[in-house]
């Protein structure tokens, strides 16, 4: 990872390192990429036939229905708009 794209990733999270965090930040980030690669040699893939964890269905709970939160409190602070949330844009 180079201090361009740190800049970026900074830039998308609203986050600001001075330059001996953004060093230390750098190398904790190819530490973890360097561990990612080494993840990517292990053979992962599932294998259903060795799955061996089936619920019975008689230990599942009863489905109860409960009260939920009350939309129009949960709706307080938000933009109406046909009934949905507005959230503002948090990604490119």
């Amino acid at each position: 990872m180079d201090k361009t794209t740190l800049a970026h990733l900074c830039e998308l999270s609203k986050l600001d390192f001075t330059e001996e965090q953004q060093d230390a930040v750098i190398a904790q980030m190819d530490d973890i990429i360097a561990l990612m690669d080494q993840i990517k040699e292990y053979d992962v893939t599932y294998d259903d036939t060795q799955d061996h964890n089936e619920i019975p269905y008689q230990a599942l709970r009863e489905d109860v229905a409960q009260p939920s939160y009350d939309t129009a409190r949960l709706q307080q602070n938000t933009q109406p708009r046909d009934d949905c949330y507005v959230v503002p844009k948090m990604m490119e």
